[in-house]
């Protein structure tokens, strides 16, 4: 299934060829950096336990809410629009205090939904049936059912969850494009993920942008380069077509 937002660094063009290179065997899948989840969605079940983990707070407070108060999330957006003008009064009000987690939920959702490029920041412009997706969050509430739904810190989910039957999938901000996203991460970051990856019981599937840094620092790991289509090709006769993404392994 589809997931229900677009979200910076979303692997809706790449899921497949992610999936792909699962292990044959595993009994724990952990998202470490959940963000739309289109890896967790792609299957109906990955394994007997699933995870899944972002760090900005919002973000999870909205698939909390999908998944243990989906109907009143639903009535709650029933009287949401797409405008200009109102996706500027859900910026200013969805960290208002004495909201409720639903109220806050369905305006970060519609500050998603009608957002450039799903970025939170700038009005999209674009003619969207938000009525569609409201109702598909019915389905979205049923996949995440039994799906754990954590808001850590990726080291210290790591170290949670580390098992030899564990898969852990990690989309983190790609290398040099961190200001883009909420949640903050910084080089220090980077190299505390490899560090804790070096040392894992479990296995790991990493996505990252293809840069000489990821190369040299994982050169001891299976790493395979890929391409996926560029989402801006459509908007920028400019743009390249392709984007070039690591695929790297611990197994």
């Amino acid at each position: 299934m589809n997931s229900f937002i677009g979200w910076i660094g979303g692997k809706k063009l790449l899921r497949k060829e992610i999936v792909s290179r699962f292990p044959e065997k595993f009994d724990r899948y952990i998202e470490v950096f959940g963000g739309a989840a289109w890896v967790l969605l792609y299957k109906d079940k990955h394994a007997e336990m699933e995870i899944y983990n972002d760090y900005n707070s919002d973000l999870v407070n909205l698939y909390r809410c999908i998944k243990y108060h989906c109907k009143e999330l639903q009535r709650e957006l029933s009287f949401m629009l797409n405008s200009r003008e109102l996706f500027e009064d859900f910026k200013a009000q969805y960290n208002t205090k004495g909201m409720t987690d639903i109220q806050r939920a369905a305006r970060f959702f519609m500050i998603i939904k009608t957002s450039y490029g799903c970025n939170t920041r700038t009005y999209g412009c674009v003619k969207r049936d938000i009525s569609v997706t409201v109702q598909y969050l019915s389905a979205i509430q049923e996949r995440l059912s039994k799906v754990v739904i954590e808001n850590k810190d990726f080291e210290n989910l790591i170290k949670v969850y580390d098992n030899p039957y564990t898969l852990f999938y990690l989309d983190p901000p790609y290398y040099g494009t961190e200001k883009y996203y909420q949640a903050q991460f910084s080089q220090d970051d980077h190299e505390r993920l490899y560090k804790i990856l070096t040392g894992i019981k479990g296995k790991f599937i990493l996505s990252y942008n293809n840069c000489d840094y990821i190369w040299e620092r994982y050169e001891n790991f299976h790493i395979e380069a890929v391409e996926r289509n560029n989402n801006l090709t459509s908007r920028y006769a400019d743009k390249d077509k392709k984007y070039g993404e690591l695929i790297v392994r611990n197994y």
